[in-house]
């Protein structure tokens, strides 16, 4: 499965890459019906995001109510960069992204006239990617924000304050 330096053969970087744009796509079409994640990742998923650390279940409602904070999204990725653990079941897994979060009306008219309809993101995921029986699945995943334009939504008090400390920026809430 993968060669001499431990990088992936072709089929394995495709499987990969199109695992990631599946589950962008996802999240953009908001097809979270009943078991819609196990096409994606495993049972033990652990997400760590600016909001937090959440494992198995919790961590594909963090998806879930992630996305649902905003009235559409797009997620693009590239520079899919894959590196297979010996033996070939693991694969660490890096690639850009770049998330484009439009706000719901209730944000807007919180925020008054005038306010950003966007929030953008610039970023690094990062994750640990198993072949399972039923292909390569997900089961960690961190992203990291390179860059911000506009303003992050509206979020409950407790989230907003733990995001900023995790990532040096003013609370939105």
């Amino acid at each position: 499965m993968s060669d001499a330096s431990g990088t992936t053969n072709l089929q394995d970087h495709f499987e990969i890459t199109t695992l990631i744009s599946g589950f962008f796509r996802v999240m953009d079409e908001r097809r979270f019906d009943e078991g819609w994640a196990d096409a994606y990742v495993t049972d033990d998923l652990r997400t760590t995001t600016p909001i937090g650390v959440a494992d198995g279940a919790d961590a594909v409602r963090h998806v879930e109510v992630a996305i649902g904070r905003f009235a559409a999204t797009q997620h693009v990725s590239s520079d899919v960069v894959v590196r297979h653990e010996p033996g070939g079941r693991t694969a660490h897994v890096r690639w850009n992204a770049h998330m484009t979060h439009v706000h719901p009306d209730s944000t807007l008219q919180a925020r008054g006239a005038g306010a950003n309809p966007l929030f953008t993101v610039g970023g690094v995921y990062e994750g640990e990617f198993r072949r399972t029986d039923h292909g390569w699945r997900v089961s960690r995943m961190s992203v990291r924000a390179v860059w911000t334009t506009g303003e992050p939504p509206v979020l409950p008090e407790d989230v907003a304050t733990r995001v900023a400390e995790r990532t040096g920026a003013r609370a939105a809430g």
